[in-house]
């Protein structure tokens, strides 16, 4: 099974790896197809029992759109003991979760993929490109900043017309264009439900169930106040994170607004843009890390503080400048009196790696690989 965003690649990382000529696909974008299998789902259980032996994988195509297809291939797999293996993808988890789909648990393997990481686009890498439009795979492939922009304006549009209002997620739509661009705008910001449902017009729990549906179409992630009880650990306002930033300027209307050096707003874009790329190599590498952040009641915070299995806490700071000085690393310093044998990271574009005391300050790609 493998989840996420839409236009992440999904597809064609399949066909790019799967043998040509052995693979069968069941693609539910294709309306002929989706009503086809709407109206008879056991007709994908025929035609793969009739496959001829050189046909050794099958893909079904965003899966959540007919969530009943997964007992079709449960029942390939433990009744007719089927010879091919399945790649099931999905840019939404909403509706499986709400049907209580099969999630074939112990049969399938879970994956998500993200936009492009630094480390995949290596020499092609622009950080300007980057934090100006994203990582999402047609973003690099177009030759214009004209065209990059005109793609992520799409993508917004399609987002809201393909997932939102074809999968019924949200019943009035008007009101949550409004919101998206008020999340987009908070992007890393510590949540305030009541604020937010004032300034989108609606009420708290409203706007809670709506950053649900972003975590569910796999449009960002939370990312909660550390403490050290669990219980009291909930009860902390999380950060939501969308996890692009070319969608973040898309749905906040400020494509035409390049991000300058030294505001807060490039500030706010590389610290999302670290966080994401961090949450995309802990599921990749499958390192069962916790990312948390810490705010004391006066007001002092680190960006990050990194739960890592049988290793010391990691506390991380990112500054987006590109001359780091002693004093950007004062707040770390002093967390480390309350967390003795923590590591402490402080990351930025300077590309100088340096000591500041108890504190290892290093480019932010090498930080990532430090951490």
């Amino acid at each position: 099974m493998l989840f996420g965003a839409r236009g992440t690649g999904k597809s064609t990382l399949l066909s790019m790896a799967l043998t040509p000529g052995t693979t069968k696909v069941f693609n539910l974008l294709e309306p002929d197809t989706e009503d086809r299998l709407a109206r008879d789902p056991r007709s994908m259980e025929r035609e793969i029992l009739a496959l001829p032996p050189s046909i050794t994988h099958v893909v079904v195509d965003e899966v959540q759109k007919l969530p009943r297809l997964l007992d079709v291939v449960h029942n390939l797999m433990e009744t007719h003991r089927v010879r091919q293996r399945f790649f099931l993808t999905g840019s939404s988890a909403r509706k499986l979760k709400a049907g209580g789909a099969n999630l074939l648990a112990g049969r399938a393997a879970l994956r998500h993929l993200f936009p492009l990481q630094r480390r995949e686009l290596g020499e092609a890498y622009d950080e300007d490109r980057a934090l100006r439009f994203g990582g999402l795979p047609a973003i690099w492939n177009a030759p214009t900043d004209s065209e990059r922009g005109d793609f992520l304006r799409a993508y917004a549009h399609g987002y809201l017309r393909e997932e939102i209002q074809a999968e019924q997620l949200v019943r009035n739509l008007d009101p949550f264009r409004r919101f998206l661009e008020v999340a987009a705008q908070n992007s890393g910001k510590i949540l305030n439900h009541a604020r937010i449902a004032r300034e989108v017009g609606s009420d708290p729990k409203t706007i809670q169930a709506w950053y649900s549906v972003l975590e569910d179409t796999l449009l960002g992630f939370h990312v909660d106040g550390y403490h050290p009880s669990v219980r009291k650990q909930l009860r902390q306002a999380p950060k939501f994170y969308l996890f692009d930033t070319g969608v973040i300027r898309a749905l906040s209307r400020m494509l035409k607004v390049p991000p300058v050096p030294g505001t807060s707003y490039f500030g706010d874009l590389f610290e999302n843009q670290v966080i994401s790329e961090l949450y995309a190599r802990n599921a990749y590498e499958q390192l069962d890390w916790q990312l948390t952040y810490l705010r004391t009641k006066a007001g002092r915070e680190v960006d990050l503080v990194i739960l890592r299995p049988g290793r010391p806490l990691a506390l991380v700071e990112i500054k987006s400048t590109d001359q780091v000085r002693e004093d950007h690393a004062v707040a770390l310093k002093a967390f480390l009196f309350d967390f003795p044998g923590a590591d402490a990271f402080l990351l930025s574009r300077d590309p100088r790696p340096q000591r500041l005391g108890p504190v290892l300050a290093l480019p932010w790609q090498d930080g990532l690989l430090e951490i």
